[in-house]
């Protein structure tokens, strides 16, 4: 049944999104816990989880339980209307700001992670009249014009132009440092964008007027498609400190790391700093809704600066999608739920750490709660292993595995620089018996690989 689908697909289909990364497609027909099912029956440990969506599980009971009292109450409304739920979420992300933070800000709603950068950066540029952007090299935030444009890949732009004037910094990667920088080199790279506003003929500063050529720091505190890397513990307070010098305004993008990817509910919180705007979505609705939006400190998104039709979104605070944000809070307002978490955590912690002592040629293992980025490179090499990255994804996904009688595969997925980063997003629930056995199915298949 599969075949006569694919061959549907490529006749009817637009073969311009990223479905074409698996050759031949994959079709899944059942979603459940941690586990894609496919026709065949075969379960699928799934270790990326829609990409940092579904953190809290396929066919999570608590969600379905939302959907269906929603959809019997108002499963629709136009967003020029309000309903209670918008208003809710919109405080609950509020009040943690000003009772952990004491900041005060409000909370505007899109769909999707690109059309919240969208906006994002519209708001920015409202209160800074300008329109230049800092962002990190190997950054990912979207495929909108407006993201592709200050998204890191010329692959992105290369086809349609960039139509934002961007200026992009390395990111702080102590493991394979841009600069060459041995792991005690003070912050090198901090210095290094101090330096761009010394001299008017960096490009950057008018040192005359004190004006920036790029007053917006668009960044991810974890950079995701760049390969789940975490910078250096005071990086981006250093950071703040200088930018704010000139007037630069901070927007984290959390969209993929937000509602406890890492551990907290920001991936920012690691980091003792507090952006001026946050960008979630993904997993704020456990991937059952495309809901998505901005905070934004209160001098930044008042009514004055941001009055009525700034921006708008036909599906913007969606009573469905808000009531399903609501439910995420909820869960995570739980300490039965928070306990659980931080048990997973540790066993996954504690998982990863034994692939990277057992297999040399992993030279990077980051992990941060249930986001862990790990470098392969060639056996005895300093080469990235990028070809067999592939062939190791490929093969966890058409060559299943049996154990105890039921056929098992994995689903992985890469990024970095080099391609060469297997990305691991399992759910924040997995347990024991699930990381056992995707120990299990990684060693047979990475060892079929690099052997």
């Amino acid at each position: 049944m599969a075949d006569t689908y694919l061959k549907m697909d490529a006749e009817y289909c637009s073969q311009g999104d990223t479905s074409g990364k698996h050759n031949p497609k994959k079709i899944f027909k059942e979603a459940v816990g941690n586990y894609l099912i496919d026709e065949n029956d075969i379960k699928y440990l799934d270790m990326q989880m829609f990409n940092s969506a579904a953190n809290f599980g396929y066919k999570n009971s608590v969600y379905t339980q939302c959907i269906t009292k929603q959809i019997d109450i108002m499963p629709c409304l136009a967003a020029e209307f309000m309903n209670e739920n918008r208003i809710l979420l919109s405080k609950k992300i509020c009040d943690y700001m000003l009772e952990k933070y004491n900041v005060k800000g409000r909370v505007h709603f899109t769909v999707g992670g690109a059309q919240a950068v969208d906006d994002a950066l519209k708001l920015a540029m409202n209160y800074t009249k300008n329109h230049g952007i800092i962002t990190f090299e190997g950054s990912y935030h979207g495929r909108t014009m407006a993201s592709s444009s200050v998204s890191s890949s010329y692959r992105y732009t290369r086809q349609f132009g960039s139509v934002i004037d961007t200026y992009r910094i390395p990111f702080p990667n102590c493991q394979s440092c841009a600069y060459d920088q041995k792991k005690d080199c003070d912050l090198y790279c901090v210095k290094q964008i101090r330096r761009l506003f010394e001299s008017e003929f960096r490009g950057v500063y008018d040192t005359n007027s004190k004006e920036s050529r790029y007053q917006t720091f668009l960044f991810e505190p974890v950079l995701g498609r760049g390969g789940y890397v975490f910078p250096h513990d005071t990086y981006f307070k250093e950071v703040f400190n200088l930018l704010k010098q000139y007037n630069v305004v901070t927007i984290a993008d959390e969209v993929q790391m937000g509602f406890y990817r890492t551990g907290t509910q920001w991936s920012f919180e690691h980091y003792d700093i507090v952006p001026d705007i946050i960008l979630f979505g993904k997993a704020i609705t456990n991937g059952l809704w495309p809901l998505s939006g901005i905070w934004a400190k209160e001098e930044i998104i008042s009514p004055k600066l941001w009055p009525i039709g700034s921006t708008h979104c036909t599906f913007s605070g969606h009573p469905l999608g808000t009531a399903i944000g609501l439910t995420t809070y909820e869960l995570l307002d739980n300490h039965e739920t928070i306990s659980k978490i931080k048990k997973s955590e540790q066993y996954f912690s504690k998982t990863i750490q034994k692939l990277e002592s057992k297999y040399p040629f992993i030279k990077r293992a980051q992990i941060k709660g249930h986001a862990a980025g790990l470098d392969l490179y060639l056996p005895n090499s300093n080469k990235p292993a990028t070809e067999k990255v592939k062939q190791l994804i490929d093969m966890a996904i058409t060559q299943p595995i049996t154990v105890n009688g039921q056929k098992y595969g994995l689903i992985l997925t890469a990024g970095g620089m080099f391609n060469n980063s297997l990305m691991l997003s399992p759910s924040v629930f997995i347990d024991e018996e699930d990381l056992n056995l995707f120990e299990n199915l990684f060693e047979s298949y990475i060892e079929k690989i690099f052997k």
